[in-house]
Formats: structure tokens, sequence, C-alpha cells
């Protein structure tokens, strides 16, 4: 799926992976958390291959925030925590309101001990994407993983969300996938994937001066997004 993808990431600093649908974004995050092995290669935190890790260990030093949030039968507490009680209440309250989930969670029947449905039901994408950057900052990961996590959601909602992912990302290593381009500006790194090759690699400043693939597609997202305000 990737070939010859190589990129280094100093602590704290951001990655963003651009391309279209089965470029291999997903795949580098995906062997990042070790869900499978490289074939040939290495990938490498702080200098120790990820196979040398005991997975536990190294997931857990590792926090997701995902498109499609899974949310279980429980209270809110619980699915935020995900089981693991060192983390305190007083901690999860905190993570939700610097994700700024506290908002829409203080209103429920209940608050932070209120059940939730299967699946999160009864809530919309943007509150179950606002609790899972809760559940991620509540674990105090070193290292984040995004993977289109301003995706399919209003505009007040996506500012909120971003405002948390902003204090979520800070001081962390991160990787992030994105379609939205303009979510991305800040990053240190920008890589752009074109079948699983990378096609182009800078920072946002830098990718607009070539004018090449990261241009053209920020240019279509800026029409598409004028001509949409404009109807």
């Amino acid at each position: 799926v990737l070939r010859g993808v190589s990129f280094k990431l100093s602590p704290g600093q951001s990655l963003a992976l651009v391309g279209a649908t089965g470029s291999g974004k997903t795949t580098i995050v995906s062997l990042i958390c070790r869900f499978y092995d490289v074939q040939k290669g290495q990938v490498l935190i702080d200098g120790v291959d990820v196979r040398e890790y005991r997975k536990q260990d190294l997931r857990a030093a590792i926090a997701v925030v995902l498109q499609d949030v899974f949310l279980f039968a429980g209270s809110v507490l619980e699915n935020l925590r995900l089981g693991n009680e060192s983390i305190s209440r007083e901690q999860v309250i905190g993570a939700a309101r610097a994700a700024g989930a506290d908002s829409f969670i203080s209103r429920l029947d209940g608050g932070f001990d209120a059940q939730v449905a299967e699946r999160g039901a009864t809530f919309s994408t943007g509150q179950k994407q606002l609790i899972a950057v809760a559940r991620a900052l509540a674990y105090d990961p070193r290292i984040l993983m995004l993977d289109e996590a301003t995706a399919n959601i209003d505009s007040e909602t996506e500012a909120l969300l971003q405002q948390g992912l902003d204090k979520l990302m800070t001081g962390r290593t991160s990787v992030a996938v994105a379609h939205r381009l303009s979510t991305i500006r800040k990053a240190n790194l920008i890589l752009v994937l074109h079948k699983g090759e990378v096609v182009e690699r800078g920072t946002h400043e830098e990718l607009l001066a070539l004018e090449g693939c990261y241009y053209k597609l920020y240019k279509l997202q800026f029409e598409d997004e004028g001509a949409a305000v404009r109807m």
C-alpha cells in the first residue's frame, strides 16, 4: 500500500496527511498504532521499533480520535473513562470542560451519570466527536492520532471541536488525517499522498507556494466553500 514513505517528527510536533481516498493516510496511522505491522522498513518511536514494545504499553501512550466514534451502553462518565478507574471523576470533568463537551453533558438528565444509548444513538455526530476529544484529554496521551476528526459536522460545532483539538494537540506529538485543509494550516509538516507515495511535503505556506497538488486541492475547497456561502 505504501511505497518509499519516510518522515520524522520531533516530540510535540504535528504531522498532517492529505490525499485522495485510498492514498494510504489511514494505513500510516494504523502502522504507528501497530494495528498491523510493516512488511518492509520500520516504524520507530523514541528510536525503538514499535514491534519491540508490548502492545498495551504502546497503545497506552497513544490516543486515537476517529470520525466514527464508538459509544457503549453505560454512563457518560464510563464512556469517557473507558474502564480506567485511575482517572478520577474530577479529571474526566476537567477534560470534558477543556474539550468543550461539558456544555451539552451538563444539560443531560443526570449530567456525567446520564445513561448513553447503545452506540450513542441519542447524540449528534458533533457531540460524539466532542466526547472522543474529551476521552483523549482524560487519558493525557503522549501521541495523538486524528482520523477525519472534524468531518460531517456543522460549522459551529467544528469551531468548538477545533478549540478542543488545539488544546489536545498542545505539547503532544500528533498525526492528523484531514480532508478539510483549513484545519491543518498550523501543522509542522504536511505530507501529500498519492497512490501510496509522498508526492509533496512541507508546511501549508510552502505547499501553496509550489502550486502543485496541495495548491489545487486547497483552491478547489476554497472555491467550493465560497460557492456554498454565495448560495
